[in-house]
């Protein structure tokens, strides 16, 4: 049953049906990738806010339902402080939290990509990451990942038995699974392409993911040319499942630009997703929903500039993104969370 949200819900678009008591719980800088705890009562996420004396993101830690007061200040550090950071996600204890960082490659940031005028959009795939799980007070208790090259990207399955991520071990950007002490490595997806930003659906059975695939020798060639270099462009990448092993291998979109962040409704029938398919501009990223057939398209979320990284709670009440509302004109990306409407 849908009833449109009540006057008073001020962050939220009249059209975002599915929301309702939108939250706001970071304010300044960019806060992206809020995963959930098992408990569904922490998040952990990346900030790269300058008023918490931060030159690129790291890892931190939050309450969901502190107070606005403690909300204004600064969030517990999981990850070093050293280097860059990505991509984390509470172990099933809920007192443990795995990250990717390049801080064992240099306690600098790692340097940005130059945009070039008219050049395409291009994200960084730094080599120096590698996988760790820290303690809430930062002690790094293990790494899971090794190899030369990129690892990053990990997530746990609902059913705590597996991690899934994405590695240039092989090559290319492929995605693999491992036990939760990083053995038992096994290579998902073979194609050339960027693979990555993998969730496993809610019975732990399937991966649901983001997928570059080059069609042409052209496009082939300019995509490993950017590897090579350590670099991506994520302006054409579709949403993909399979099984945990890699087969049934399915394109669930086919809308062009760029449709990422998927993750799946707790049905495990339908998938919401980031695109900015609808867009005038490259930059302006709504949140989708759409069965896992790829039929039935609907919008979720309506900003004008940013809605991304969508993840229900575990327990399937409420969801959690990040966008570019209510930010004051700024370009600050900040985390919210809304109770869920079917």
């Amino acid at each position: 049953s849908q009833s449109i949200p009540p006057a008073t819900d001020s962050l939220l678009y009249p059209e975002e049906v599915h929301l309702r008591n939108l939250r706001q719980l970071t304010f300044g800088g960019d806060n992206a990738e809020a995963y959930w705890s098992f408990d569904s009562r922490q998040v952990s996420f990346q900030s790269n806010n300058k008023a918490w004396g931060l030159q690129c993101d790291q890892i931190f830690y939050l309450n969901v339902d502190a107070s606005a007061n403690d909300l204004k200040k600064k969030a517990p550090l999981i990850s070093t402080g050293e280097g860059r950071t990505t991509c984390a996600f509470f172990m099933p204890d809920n007192k443990h939290i795995l990250y990717a960082s390049t801080h064992q490659g240099g306690k600098d940031c790692p340097k940005d990509p130059e945009r070039k005028p008219g050049g395409k959009y291009l994200w960084p795939i730094y080599d120096t990451y590698d996988i760790y799980v820290a303690d809430l007070n930062g002690k790094i208790v293990k790494q899971l990942t090794s190899e030369p090259g990129y690892d990053a990207e990990a997530t746990l399955s609902p059913k705590k038995d597996k991690i899934v991520f994405t590695s240039t071990r092989n090559g290319d950007l492929d995605l693999y699974t491992m036990d939760l002490n990083g053995k038992h490595v096994k290579q998902v997806t073979h194609d050339l392409g960027y693979d990555g930003g993998a969730f496993f659906s809610p019975d732990g059975r399937k991966l649901v993911f983001r997928a570059s695939r080059p069609r042409t020798d052209a496009e082939k060639q300019e995509y490993m040319d950017y590897l090579k270099q350590g670099l991506v462009a994520p302006t054409a990448m579709e949403i993909y499942t399979c099984n945990v092993d890699g087969s049934d291998l399915k394109q669930i979109t086919r809308l062009g630009k760029a449709n990422w962040a998927p993750f799946y409704h707790p049905s495990g029938k339908k998938i919401i997703f980031s695109s900015n398919h609808k867009g005038s501009r490259g930059f302006e990223f709504n949140l989708f929903m759409v069965n896992d057939d790829g039929s039935g398209i609907e919008q979720i979320t309506y900003d004008k500039v940013f809605d991304s990284f969508p993840m229900f709670s575990p327990d399937g009440k409420r969801i959690i993104f990040s966008s570019n509302r209510h930010n004051g004109g700024t370009r600050d990306t900040n985390l919210f969370v809304a109770e869920w409407v079917d």
